[in-house]
């Protein structure tokens, strides 16, 4: 809690500072008034709350320039009457130059996204709120912020991305709250009472991340490969010693490719999840190297009706060893791991509502994930919105299955300006 209010704090005070500089550059001012709410569809034994979600947000949302530098700030006021506390999430601090015209610089609080998988990420290592997108707040939400120096490079042959994040942003990851799931430690589903202690990563330039992508189009088709260095995003190791979690090192190198096929888009990504400190898979507290591949395909059937699928795999590497060194009791998992995907999208009433589906299937784990959802938009300024998250399987040491109880549904009213 110390260091958000700190990162906080400083996001806050380079905000005011980004602002005054930009005054006499006519900043522009948009963003909305959201009430957001949620209710439980079942009983979950470790949650107290049947509200899911209760919360007022505020999202002022600037931009302005002077000269050749281009500032943005955003930030979210939100208040959750489920806590009875009021929190302020930066979502983005940022100053933009381009000292040459083939070099484009980006610093500060940004959100970032790459990779061709729809709800599914291979090759993007930028951090996710998790706990979001299983409660159902805006798509948005799902991509957390990171704080980092984004550097550009643009010629004839490829472009260049090349991020780089002094000190390791992690996912917002579920720690109990709101939403239990299975921890392997405990030997069941974990709640808010079951908060487990995180060996932090937070040094600066020591607990670093680089991301990088080098891009171009070949044939009609957007290709590109990618490279990390950095750590697991969330804590998916152990301390023998301490019982903490741990982030363990991570390299992950991998390639994307996506164009237009027969009458829609279609679209590959694969990846080599290099687990740095077990590369034998011999230390049952790491995970396992893993390589990982999607591929997809959209297409608009009939005018404003558009089906998409992917088929996702993760491939355990070393799984012998893994078996091997197993702890006595402990459930093994499969050494491969297959999901499913299907979006349906219609649009109706000139656009103005967004009936969707989103399912998630995993036939190894044989369990699933449902996002109904519906989007109007009531005018130029006000929308409103409904859906659900429901969660099946047979078992609550899987993916989806571990989270059967934390099923809930859900509703918003905004305002944008």
């Amino acid at each position: 809690m110390g260091t958000m209010r700190r990162r906080t704090g400083i996001c806050l005070t380079l905000a005011s500072w980004l602002l005054s500089a930009s005054a006499h550059a006519e900043p522009q001012l948009n963003g909305f008034a959201e009430w957001r709410g949620g209710l439980r569809l079942g009983t979950d034994a470790q949650q107290p709350d049947d509200a899911t979600i209760d919360e007022a947000r505020l999202q002022l949302d600037s931009s302005a320039s002077w000269k050749s530098v281009q500032f943005r700030g955003k930030a979210d006021f939100v208040y959750d009457a489920v806590d009875g506390e009021a929190d302020i999430d930066p979502r983005e601090v940022s100053v933009a130059i381009s000292p040459l015209s083939a070099v484009d610089l980006k610093i500060g609080r940004q959100t970032l996204t790459w990779g061709v998988g729809d709800y599914l990420f291979i090759n993007d290592l930028f951090p996710k709120d998790w706990k979001s997108f299983l409660l159902g707040r805006d798509d948005e939400y799902l991509k957390a912020p990171s704080d980092a120096l984004k550097a550009s490079f643009f010629s004839d042959i490829a472009n260049l991305d090349v991020v780089y994040t002094p000190r390791f942003n992690p996912d917002r990851y579920l720690d109990g709250d709101r939403v239990s799931f299975f921890n392997p430690q405990l030997n069941r589903l974990a709640g808010e009472d079951d908060a487990f202690p995180v060996e932090k990563r937070d040094g600066w330039f020591t607990d670093d991340e680089v991301a990088a992508r080098l891009s171009r189009n070949i044939g009609g088709f957007d290709a590109a490969l990618y490279g990390y260095h950095g750590f697991w995003k969330s804590p998916m190791g152990l301390d023998a010693v301490s019982g903490s979690a741990t982030f363990p090192r991570l390299g992950v190198y991998g390639a994307s490719l996506r164009g237009n096929v027969l009458k829609g888009v279609g679209s590959l990504e694969a990846g080599y999840y290099d687990s740095l400190e077990d590369r034998s898979g011999g230390d049952p507290l790491i995970p396992n190297s893993q390589a990982r591949f999607l591929v997809g395909y959209e297409q608009e059937i009939v005018t404003d009706f558009t089906v998409g699928g992917q088929y996702y795999l993760e491939h355990m590497m070393d799984y012998t060893a893994y078996r091997a060194t197993l702890p006595g009791g402990m459930a093994a998992a499969d050494e491969d791991r297959h999901v499913l995907s299907l979006r349906l999208t219609w649009l109706a009433l000139h656009q103005n509502l967004r009936l969707s589906l989103f399912t998630f299937y995993s036939p190894s784990d044989n369990d699933a994930y449902l996002r109904p959802a519906a989007y109007y938009r009531i005018d130029d300024h006000w929308a409103a919105s409904i859906g659900a998250n429901l969660f099946m399987g047979e078992s609550e040491r899987t993916f989806f299955g571990q989270f059967e109880d934390a099923a809930n549904a859900y509703g918003s009213l905004r305002y944008s300006f």
